[in-house]
């Protein structure tokens, strides 16, 4: 059975594109230290084969290979011609992953605890307005006995303050909430596979919030999804019963 093999790394030279596949190399650095006796081993090179389908879904590009940390797991071939692998091992590759970059996730970590004390603070405060009025209800009710009519209308709109204050919180720039039953995906969404990283920090990011980072794109009319597929798929994974929602007029 063949040595199944895992590399992390970037891309050290330029993408290369062929019918079916592309490709590119990496290289590892081998251990600092041998047993007493053997020569240290020196770097590695690889050359990395991917099918465009599945290199396509990862949303690496030419340029961005070159910079972006990729995870590739494979297995070592001896049959690609040697002018197509300049590398020391060819490498076929049966899955390719983006890892997040370091200064993105701690700039996504420190957002999310900005927002998170963000939102403690204003729970703070309707608590401490509900504690308010509440030492404030007997004066209220002793009024109410001498002129019942003039009460009427701040006991009203305590009782609506009091269901707006019930109402999930939903991602900033939403227009409405739907059911989640009433969306449409399109056949040509159902064909992806969003990034599966990318995936898991907004399903994190619904397990903090209790809602989505941002909202749906659909039609005003049909409901038919236009964007925000990786969303809909962490509500269905979240089993949402509504979603937040952006729509896109019909021309």
């Amino acid at each position: 059975m063949p040595h199944k093999m895992t590399l992390t790394g970037s891309a050290t030279g330029p993408l290369r594109e062929y019918d079916r596949y592309v490709a590119f190399d990496m290289r590892e650095k081998g251990s600092p230290s041998a047993p007493k006796g053997l020569k240290k081993s020196t770097f590695i090179s690889y050359t990395v084969f991917v099918a465009k389908k599945a290199f396509n879904k990862t949303g690496l590009t030419k340029k961005s290979i070159m910079h972006e940390k990729i995870l590739v797991q494979g297995e070592p071939t001896l049959d690609i011609p040697i002018d197509e692998c300049p590398g020391e091992i060819g490498i076929i590759c049966f899955q390719i992953t983006v890892l997040p970059n370091k200064n993105d996730k701690e700039a996504n970590d420190s957002k999310d605890k900005k927002e998170a004390k963000q939102e403690v603070s204003k729970a703070q405060q309707e608590v401490s307005a509900t504690k308010q009025e509440e030492k404030q209800e007997p004066v209220a009710k002793e009024a109410k006995t001498v002129q019942p009519e003039v009460n009427e209308t701040p006991v009203q709109e305590k009782k609506a303050a009091q269901s707006k204050k019930q109402q999930p919180i939903q991602p900033k720039g939403t227009k409405d909430v739907v059911s989640f039953e009433d969306i449409i995906v399109p056949e040509a969404f159902l064909k992806t596979r969003p990034n599966p990283v990318k995936t898991e920090e907004v399903i994190e990011f619904v397990k903090r919030t209790g809602h989505l980072d941002k909202p749906l794109t659909i039609e005003k009319g049909s409901k038919v999804l236009k964007d925000g597929y990786r969303r809909y798929i962490v509500a269905k994974t979240m089993k949402m019963d509504n979603v937040p929602v952006v729509y896109d007029y019909q021309k």
